[in-house]
């Protein structure tokens, strides 16, 4: 899969930004939960790169955050 249609999947995703990001911009994160993967984006740039991990990957990011 390529970068446009990781942005094609992307845009039908239901995207939750980070509870830590303020209403003033900033470093936001907002992620996506797909079939069997997650998907991590920028808030400021929702048509740039798209980063997709698996859900064990991302499940093991968390317990380490």
């Amino acid at each position: 899969m390529n970068t446009a249609e990781y942005s094609a999947v992307a845009s039908n995703l239901a995207w939750f930004k980070s509870s830590y990001s303020g209403t003033e911009g900033g470093d936001c994160v907002e992620v996506a939960a797909g079939t069997g993967v997650v998907y991590v984006r920028d808030s400021k740039a929702i048509a740039g790169p798209v980063l997709r991990v698996s859900r064990e990957a991302w499940a093991g990011f968390l317990g380490e955050a």
